[in-house]
């Protein structure tokens, strides 16, 4: 625990204001941080068993790969102020879903249901909120399932509810995301219409890729077990 707790202060203990709170109340930063730590890494561990479980019977891994974060302390504090409520430890618990984030990208669009709903049975875990952006994909084009679940801590003296956002998308998906991100965010440019719908005809792309690998694997999986 103290090796977390010191990385999450090398990490994301660099905000002025954050300094200004002095030691008692940097250290229950220090601590939030290190609990939405500990809690990704039981998300993380629950995807890791589904996916060696699903191996097993099936002989394919549906997880392509995990990654994991912690929102920065100034995307913390511009997210507060944005919503109009103080940047404290009170807030950023009660009032931010997606301080603690998990990406799982996925080979099929059928293996990012069977995971969230594997997830979602287990009797630690609680939907929050659920957003598809799979089935109702945003303007842009972005597709992706978006989870917060609330998950269990166990310290050495108490329970800790933890909320956790996970993503779920394919390959495809997190390809486009990717880019899309890349070059929205660069820094001096803005993307012209023109730009933004060949981003979003390069969605309507990869959606199409997506259903087509998906169709084929099932043709293979039919023919595999007749």
């Amino acid at each position: 625990m103290k090796d977390i707790e010191k990385n999450v202060e090398n990490n994301f203990l660099i905000s002025d204001e954050v300094l200004k709170w002095g030691k008692p109340y940097l250290d229950n930063f220090s601590r939030l941080m290190t609990y939405y730590k500990c809690a990704t890494m039981e998300i993380e561990t629950k995807f890791n068993v589904l996916n060696e479980e699903f191996a097993l019977q099936h002989d394919r891994n549906p997880i392509n790969s995990i990654k994991s974060r912690i929102k920065k302390t100034i995307s913390i504090k511009e997210k507060l102020e944005k919503n109009k409520y103080p940047f404290t430890v009170e807030s950023i618990e009660k009032y931010l879903n997606d301080v603690a984030g998990l990406r799982v990208v996925c080979s099929f669009t059928d293996d990012v249901y069977m995971l969230a709903d594997a997830l979602l049975k287990q009797d630690d875990i609680t939907l929050v909120e659920k957003k598809d952006y799979i089935k109702e994909p945003k303007s842009s084009g972005y597709r992706s399932l978006h989870l917060i679940v609330e998950i269990p801590i166990f310290l050495s003296n108490e329970k800790k509810m933890m909320k956790v956002e996970i993503q779920l998308r394919t390959i495809a998906m997190d390809f486009w995301a990717t880019i899309e991100h890349q070059l929205k965010y660069k820094k001096n440019f803005r993307l012209t219409k023109k730009m933004e719908r060949e981003l979003f005809m390069c969605a309507q792309i990869s959606s199409h890729l997506d259903e087509k690998m998906n169709s084929l694997k099932k043709i293979i999986q039919e023919s595999s077990n007749p």
